[in-house]
């Protein structure tokens, strides 16, 4: 009996990081294919949707997993905050699944603008499923992109570390998705130029995927012809893991010790394993 409720605990988990994800992806892949195929918006209602679709992602998932939606998120919880090792992979592969299904949506559902506006699915719009090298047209090579991406993450797992430690000044009455989102809102404006702010594996890979599949075939490429699709995969792992262990060094390793929920997880309802 054990065995068969942590198995639908494990279920449960996996599944709300799906759904999670997909909201996430539904918002910011769509609002990035309105603007490039529909030229309704600009720049600012990209941050603004990504930021909500975060917000919304994690209001979907927190109560289950905290909300991780994000496999640098779950590696660094797993490396600093005692997430169990064995579940990265299985929720690795769910945040990218969510992040597929989610861009399949968006791909059918702009498939005309797409088509009137790019009929070769081309580089020119394979920004609206996954980040490039200075966005397409800046003069930013892989580097400078790998670079980027390090430090965008570090930032997110940093600000995420800080704003989610119960021993720290966290936001009360469930904002704290609220405040994620925000912090999502200002990377796309102060660190978005040099690589699209991708800050996120799943988000980049589960989608250019999608992409891949439907029709770009150049997807894994940037538009210099270089290999470009693991720049996004390994940069934010790299910079999550270097931004947490800022937070732990600068901030976590000087807070008061209190009872905290267990490890990567948001306060709950002993009941949401056995769900």
């Amino acid at each position: 009996m054990a065995e068969r409720l942590k198995a639908r605990g494990m279920l449960g988990e996996l599944a709300a990081e799906f759904a999670g994800t997909m909201i996430l992806i539904l918002f910011g892949v769509g609002v990035v294919a309105q603007v490039v195929a529909g030229g309704i918006g600009d720049h600012d209602s990209i941050a603004w949707a990504w930021g909500l679709g975060v917000t919304l992602g994690v209001y979907v998932a927190a109560r289950i997993t905290g909300a991780h939606l994000n496999p640098a998120v779950t590696i660094a919880m797993a490396a600093f905050k005692g997430f169990s090792w064995r579940k990265v992979g299985p929720y690795a592969l769910a945040q990218t699944a969510g992040a597929f299904v989610a861009a399949l949506i968006v791909r059918f559902n702009y498939a005309e603008v797409l088509a009137k506006i790019d009929p070769g699915h081309t580089i020119k719009t394979q920004g609206v499923f996954s980040t490039l090298p200075g966005n397409g047209t800046l003069p930013v090579d892989t580097w400078g992109a790998f670079r980027d991406q390090v430090i965008g993450t570090a930032i997110l797992l940093f600000l995420i570390l800080a704003i989610t430690d119960v021993r720290n000044n966290a936001p009360l009455a469930n904002l704290a998705p609220v405040v994620v989102g925000l912090l999502v809102v200002a990377i796309g404006m102060a660190w978005g130029t040099n690589a699209g702010y991708a800050i996120n594996p799943a988000r980049d890979f589960g989608p250019r995927l999608a992409s891949f599949l439907t029709g770009y075939h150049t997807a894994w490429q940037d538009q210099y012809g270089q290999l470009y699709f693991w720049v996004p995969i390994v940069a934010p792992v790299i910079g999550g893991l270097i931004g947490a262990a800022l937070y732990q060094v600068l901030v976590g390793r000087f807070l008061p010790i209190e009872d905290e929920p267990e490890p990567g997880r948001v306060p709950a309802k002993e009941s949401y394993e056995t769900v």
